[in-house]
């Protein structure tokens, strides 16, 4: 599309969050974007976490991290291009080793990545010999490498159960795990903290958890959810399953963010609000303009604001922010990763 199209499409969709003289210099960035992806032979990957100027303009495809993580283990492209965060462009590069895999920021690190290394796991599993180890795909490669499996959001209580296995350890989201035990009847321990008092050392438990948290939706409280249901009472709220499990359970639906979309496209509610990273929320009420979402929301991720139009620009002129993945360590991460999209 010329500039002209590409503009009147994005004012089409985004003229109600963005202001005009935004949506021309966005649709100015987009035009020279998508003429170097077809140019270079690149592929666009955007989650449903990016701002919405670079959501509805550059991708090839969006979704969340399974979705992308199939599509990114598809494609014959020879550049892959991923709008998300460090974890998601190396899975991408795990998956798909022959391509060049660019991240549009040189960190775009993520809280729950960081919050576990390699050694973390590797002392889990002498702690807890033959317990089989699901880590979920927020995480850096030599955590995967060190697994038997991973999961995303949407498939995390179908991996558990699928293994058959009377333990696992789940990493490294502290309220992710909390809420598959509720989901899968489980009870749950967390040895990277220190236990209260002796009795919490031997308690039975099925789940064995880690202590790490995404910093935005660790912030939604049920207080929130309280309010806001004084102010709006037939708004639908939809929590994202890396909030806590007394958010979970005062919402009206839990899922990954594709499952949230979809849940709001086959819906109908006076309102809805997203308790997720708020652009999201933006994402949405341009792709369905007939549905009334809140924007109550002040909570961004600082490391997928990182990923700018004008980042993503710069990435594909200079080839720059190369993904790499040591071999010895992406070929042990691949088998977690295949396994979970193979019950997926």
């Amino acid at each position: 599309m010329n500039f002209e199209q590409t503009y009147e499409m994005m004012k089409s969709k985004l003229g109600r969050i963005l202001p005009d003289f935004e949506i021309k210099y966005k649709a100015e960035l987009a035009v020279q974007i998508n003429q170097l992806k077809n140019e270079k032979n690149a592929i666009i990957l955007g989650h449903n976490y990016m701002e919405p100027a670079l959501y509805h303009s550059i991708p090839d495809l969006v979704g969340d991290s399974l979705e992308l993580s199939r599509r990114a283990a598809q494609t014959d492209k020879d550049i892959i291009i991923f709008c998300g965060v460090r974890f998601m462009a190396e899975t991408a590069k795990i998956l798909n080793p022959s391509k060049t895999v660019l991240l549009p920021a040189q960190k775009a690190g993520c809280s729950l990545a960081e919050s576990i290394s390699a050694n973390d796991v590797r002392n889990l599993k002498k702690k807890f010999p033959g317990v089989p180890v699901v880590t979920y795909i927020n995480t850096y490669a030599d955590v995967k490498a060190e697994s038997d499996i991973c999961c995303t959001s949407g498939n995390a209580a179908a991996v558990v159960k699928s293994l058959k296995s009377q333990t696992v350890i789940f990493i490294p989201d502290e309220y992710l795990a909390k809420n598959v035990a509720a989901e899968t009847g489980k009870h749950i321990i967390f040895p990277s903290r220190k236990p209260r008092a002796k009795k919490d050392t031997v308690l039975d438990y099925q789940i064995i958890g880690w202590t790490g948290r995404c910093e935005v939706h660790e912030k939604f409280t049920v207080e929130d959810i309280e309010n806001i249901r004084k102010q709006f009472p037939e708004v639908l709220i939809l929590a994202h399953p890396e909030c806590s499990p007394e958010v979970v359970q005062a919402s009206d639906f839990s899922g990954s963010t594709s499952a949230m979309v979809r849940y709001v496209e086959n819906s109908r509610a006076a309102s809805y609000l997203l308790l997720t990273e708020c652009s999201m929320g933006d994402n949405i009420a341009a792709s369905y303009p007939d549905k009334e979402m809140l924007r109550l929301c002040s909570v961004r991720c600082p490391h997928m604001n990182e990923i700018t139009l004008e980042e993503t620009l710069q990435s594909l002129l200079k080839i720059r922010y190369v993904i790499d993945v040591p071999e010895e360590i992406r070929i042990r991460a691949r088998q977690p990763l295949e396994r979970m999209l193979a019950i997926s």
